[in-house]
């Protein structure tokens, strides 16, 4: 990949000669991003911190809560004798235990009242740590055993993830994260259904079937990256992950809920602006016949996130998928100017998309957020013909309330995703907005109406309640009619070219409700359990089926494993 040998060579000759310190990133869905969500709302003075790209610099977290002091203050009481925010307080000493590397005030760390042979979780967030001026390095296990129960399937779900998480940093000068996980799984029936119908893992992608049960997948989840700071405003990061842009459960933009991927990544942040440059290698739909390479596409992504106001935040948004036969086109290392410029000026027929968010806090509490993502229109045909098949944009609207009716720690949240057919497709097989046959952002694709109600509470420092009641409406092909719903079919198999609107076609609609408990008995290891109830009706099938899955298990420095789709 040419983009990635030049980037790379620039990188080994020239970036160290500027680097100052720099940073690694918090782990996909980590507990900090709600807790930090938490504190810009409560104390949104701080505007050098930003919510919308996701994973989290562990320095930025660190340095935004340098003002702890005058936060203890404004909730009228010290760490030591305020009962009313204790789990706050509690979260706040986990995060900056969890980032120790960055953490200057040692009274907010979490010693261990007794080491492991004076060696190991000498510090309660990590089995082995080193901290020294020139050099820090953090070793972790990671495990995820989970077991359940599906009353609709006779067989035994289970999820028995281990492995191993690195990170350090070098000299101050050069940051590095790796985390390698082996995992046995068998999910759902319909999460069965899923990896046959796409031929990919969700969240990771290549699999083989374990112990010849095609029912169950045995597949390796490899991530890692380095990191540079370029100046006292520009990071860089290159290596093989996810990222995430928006301040919503799903993100219309880009979403880490499909497989990893290798990028570079350029994030400019100066006073109240923060820029981010993303270029990507992804893999264009395939079905794999033994032990072939795969073909390659590209991805270039702008975002432009501007802190307004202390309460009001902007973003702006772009990006393109593009195949070259395997190249990378250098005129989208453009870091400024609009794709849709470029695409005019060499006549490509690449897929560009743009968007707008924000962000918007109300009296500390309520924080209002949505996306408009803008994929192809046509002016006049959206006033006078609503239902044409270009109409191609999507819009999410959204709501959190931050300790809700008064209770502590009782956070709900709002979410509705609408997106037209044939939105995020393109009239080929290539440059359709995916990426190892799974959706880069939105799961479900195109052509539905989704409607998500959460709810988070944490009624005591190591106990966290998670809810959630999911409900959508997705358009299905028709008698092998394309209405728009499946983004990998070109868009010039379309039936007609007006009549499409959201859920036309045969309607696929779904219930889905979770609950899950966890109990963090030791730092970063949670006793979990719980339950899920899942009703779906086919309208091609002309079948209803319903799921109720119990399950419980044990997590350790990973994310939980949820079949949210």
């Amino acid at each position: 990949m040419q983009i990635i040998k030049s980037l790379v060579i620039f990188i080994i000759l020239f970036v160290p000669i500027f680097l100052s310190a720099q940073t690694t990133y918090v782990q996909q869905d980590s507990r900090d991003e709600h807790f930090m969500d938490r504190m810009q709302t409560f104390f949104p003075g701080n505007q050098s911190f930003f919510t919308t790209t996701k994973p989290f610099s562990r320095k930025y977290m660190i340095e935004s809560m340098a003002e702890r002091d005058s936060i203890f203050k404004a909730w009228g009481g010290s760490e030591r004798t305020s009962s009313k925010h204790k789990v706050d307080f509690y979260n706040l000493k986990s995060l900056c235990s969890d980032h120790a590397e960055w953490l200057t005030d040692s009274s907010f760390l979490l010693p261990s009242k007794k080491s492991v042979l004076h060696t190991f979780y000498k510090n309660k967030s990590n089995f082995f740590e080193i901290k020294r001026p020139d050099f820090f390095l953090a070793v972790n296990p990671v495990i995820h055993i989970r077991m359940g129960k599906d009353q609709s399937d006779d067989k035994t779900l289970y999820l028995n993830a281990r492995g191993v998480t690195v990170r350090g940093e070098i000299a101050h000068r050069i940051g590095f994260s790796s985390t390698i996980t082996d995992q046995q799984e068998r999910g759902p029936l319909f999460f069965q259904e899923q990896i046959f119908s796409s031929r990919a893992v969700p969240g990771v992608g290549f699999y083989k079937f374990f112990k010849k049960d095609s029912s169950a997948q045995d597949y390796f989840d490899g991530r890692g990256y380095i990191t540079f700071k370029a100046t006292r405003y520009v990071d860089i990061q290159f290596g093989y992950d996810k990222n995430f842009i928006g301040n919503g459960y799903r993100s219309l933009f880009l979403s880490d809920w499909g497989n990893s991927y290798l990028f570079a990544k350029l994030n400019t942040k100066i006073w109240k602006f923060n820029y981010q440059n993303l270029f990507m290698e992804l893999n264009p739909q395939f079905t794999k016949r033994g032990d072939s390479l795969l073909k390659r596409k590209y991805a270039a992504m702008h975002h432009l996130s501007i802190n307004v106001t202390p309460w009001l935040d902007l973003g702006f948004f772009e990006g393109v998928i593009f195949g070259r036969k395997d190249r990378f086109d250098f005129q989208y290392l453009n870091p400024v100017i609009f794709y849709r410029h470029i695409e005019g000026t060499i006549g490509s027929p690449d897929n560009a998309i743009a968007g707008f968010d924000f962000k918007a806090t109300v009296r500390k509490r309520v924080q209002l957020y949505g996306q408009l993502l803008l994929d192809e229109f046509i002016i006049s045909k959206i006033r006078n013909n609503p239902t044409y098949w270009a109409n191609k944009f999507g819009f999410q609207f959204g709501a959190k309330y931050f300790n809700a009716f008064g209770i502590p720690n009782l956070d709900l949240q709002a979410e509705l995703n609408r997106v037209r057919p044939f939105t995020y497709s393109h009239n080929d097989t290539i440059n359709n907005y995916t990426h190892y046959n799974q959706p880069l952002a939105h799961p479900l694709g195109a052509n539905f109406n989704e409607l998500c109600g959460i709810i988070r509470y944490q009624p005591i420092p190591k106990l966290r309640i998670f809810a959630m009641l999911q409900h959508y409406v997705k358009g299905l092909d028709k008698d092998s009619s394309n209405f728009g719903g499946n983004i990998f079919r070109s868009y010039l198999t379309r039936r007609s070219e007006e009549g499409f609107r959201i859920g036309s076609g045969d309607r696929f609609v779904c219930t889905n409700a979770i609950l899950r408990t966890s109990y963090e008995w030791k730092q970063n290891l949670f006793l979990e359990g719980g339950v899920q109830w899942r009703s779906a009706y086919d309208a091609v099938l002309d079948q209803k089926t319903n799921s109720t899955i119990l399950f419980f298990g044990l997590r350790l420095n990973m994310f939980t494993r949820s079949y949210d789709f």
